[in-house]
């Protein structure tokens, strides 16, 4: 089994900025695309970013665009998520998963399922 864990989560005020980092245990960590998602208290699961096992393709969801950028550095076993210019809606627990790099596809890596999960990271924006 794949332990995925998140990291970087905090309390910022609207219009800050945070950088939401992710690792897994596999050896071969560019066996996997990473994908971020988010669930904010009485609401669905959301996908919000998706990352090529080489990092060389990417989607982030429309209601981050702009805002929220990912990248990867397999060197060092990190992908990062930079949220900025928060806000209160972007209020939510974001969990990051891995995806083996076979059923990556950038056109769909926002809607497929993903193999292995964190436990996810609290994020809070205040107005």
């Amino acid at each position: 089994v794949v332990q995925v864990a998140e990291s970087g989560g905090g309390s910022v005020q609207a219009g800050g900025s945070l950088t939401l980092s992710c690792t897994h245990s596999d050896s071969h960590f560019d066996d996997y695309a990473i994908g971020w998602f988010r669930q904010a208290p009485g609401k669905e699961r959301e996908a919000v970013s998706c990352i090529s096992f080489s990092g060389s393709t990417q989607a982030v969801a429309a209601s981050v665009k702009g805002r929220f950028t990912i990248s990867r550095d397999n060197t060092a076993k990190m992908v990062y998520l930079q949220l900025n210019n928060l806000r209160p809606e972007d209020t939510a627990t974001y969990y990051c998963a891995a995806l083996y790099f076979l059923k990556y596809d950038h056109t769909t890596c926002l809607r497929v399922t993903y193999d292995y999960w964190g436990q996810g990271t609290q994020v809070t924006v205040s107005s």
